[in-house]
């Protein structure tokens, strides 16, 4: 199966775009955060895939997780549009 047709599949069970923001102390400096984005498609609110993602970090990544925040949208939805009230043109 094509990775297209699948991740149409996903969203029409119910899977939708879900956004990771994981924040985490670097090794060497702990008292430093570093930003890493997951993105994947995934199943609120227990976000499987995501938990997935977290347990293989804590146990093969060196670097200790301090937070991680999660956003999500739909990515199959009706269109949406929005009348533009100009023009301008940056030369």
């Amino acid at each position: 199966m094509k990775e297209r047709d699948r991740s149409v599949e996903l969203q029409l069970r119910g899977y939708r775009l879900a956004t990771a923001e994981i924040l985490y102390h670097m090794p060497d400096h702990p008292g430093l955060l570093q930003t890493f984005v997951w993105q994947h498609l995934d199943l609120a609110p227990d976000y499987p895939e995501l938990r997935r993602f977290l347990d293989f970090w804590i146990k093969s990544v060196e670097a200790k997780l301090h937070s991680v925040n999660v956003g999500r949208i739909s990515v199959v939805q009706p269109p949406r549009y929005a009348h533009a009230a100009g023009i301008w043109q940056l030369q």
